[in-house]
């Protein structure tokens, strides 16, 4: 398959049988990447300088499942971006290709030694590699950068180990900013990704038969990855090419009846959109108002949504390059 990236397409290789026998020579960086936060970003820099200067391939590659999910299925892991986003996101990062490696029995059972020869020396012909320092691989992660850089005078690649990032005084990680989106500080989570945490869906089902919004409410449909906690939050929603500002509850709207989870957004500067239950939509979560409270009454709970309302009109007008 290929994935866009501005006007430049870029193949994705979905297994290692995928990759072209005359692919490289190529630089590269093996890693999750999810998010494809600041650190992230910052290694993929390297890797696209240096294959520039080389005039080979930048190449990310990454895995489906996560390894967490496979070596630990009881553990439910939801990821801050989805494999679709995250390729996207990759892409963007100036890649020229991204190989996404099944991660199965056979593949966790590869021994260090055949992992740096079917990957790195036959597949992807990597002449160097980037790396953060907390790097492991092979079966039961028994190597790490030490024996990387062994193997790399074997073979004939160079090694290169990256200093976490660190913003504001907060190392940079996956699971940091997974952390702090389930707990609701998408504002912290927003620093160390350097964009706005995203969830991408459809809207719920249900809505009726049309294909236009009328009504300045969404509900997304079910989704399966990480969302923030329970809360109210300043959004910025884009229904399609339009892009509108809001105000999302994630919660069990408990005040009325029988609580049911949703993630419903009220637009502030609605206008009506062509939509269905196919159109894409990006919710980017800015800042969270506050906890999700039962109200006494449907008046106290409107006399709060309006409250909420007037914080995140001013939250757009104070902050319209989102710096908060």
């Amino acid at each position: 398959m290929s994935m866009s990236n501005g006007a430049r397409m870029i193949p994705v290789y979905c297994s290692l049988g995928d990759i072209p026998a005359g692919f490289g020579p190529s630089v590269a960086s093996i890693g999750n990447f999810d998010g494809v936060h600041l650190g992230h970003r910052e290694i993929l820099s390297a890797v696209v300088s240096e294959a520039r200067a080389l005039g080979i391939c930048a190449v990310a590659v990454t895995f489906d499942p996560h390894p967490e999910r496979f070596l630990r299925p009881g553990h439910a892991l939801r990821l801050l971006t989805p494999m679709g986003e995250r390729i996207e996101l990759l892409a963007a990062a100036g890649v020229d290709a991204v190989v996404v490696l099944p991660f199965d029995d056979a593949f966790s059972s590869l021994s260090a030694e055949q992992f740096v020869g079917e990957i790195l020396v036959r597949s992807l012909k990597v002449r160097s590699l980037h790396e953060g320092g907390n790097f492991h691989f092979g079966h039961q992660a028994e190597a790490g950068i030490e024996e990387l850089k062994q193997f790399g005078a074997i073979f004939g690649f160079a090694v290169h180990v990256h200093e976490p990032v660190h913003v504001r005084g907060l190392e940079v990680s996956s699971s940091a900013i997974r952390t702090m989106v389930a707990a609701g500080d998408v504002r912290r989570a927003r620093w160390m990704l350097g964009r706005a945490f995203s969830v991408w869906s459809t809207q719920a089902r249900g809505r009726g038969i049309g294909t236009r919004l009328l009504v300045p409410t969404v509900n997304l449909a079910p989704y399966e990855e990480l969302l923030p906690g329970f809360g109210v939050y300043v959004t910025r929603i884009t229904i399609g090419e339009r892009c509108f500002q809001a105000v999302t509850n994630v919660g069990n709207r408990p005040t009325f009846g029988d609580a049911s989870f949703a993630v419903e957004s009220h637009i502030l500067d609605f206008e009506p959109v062509e939509m269905d239950e196919q159109t894409p939509i990006e919710l980017e979560f800015l800042l969270r108002l506050r906890g999700e409270i039962e109200w006494p009454s449907p008046e106290a709970l409107k006399a709060q949504i309006m409250k909420d309302v007037g914080r995140a009109k001013r939250f757009f007008r104070l902050v319209p390059e989102l710096h908060g």
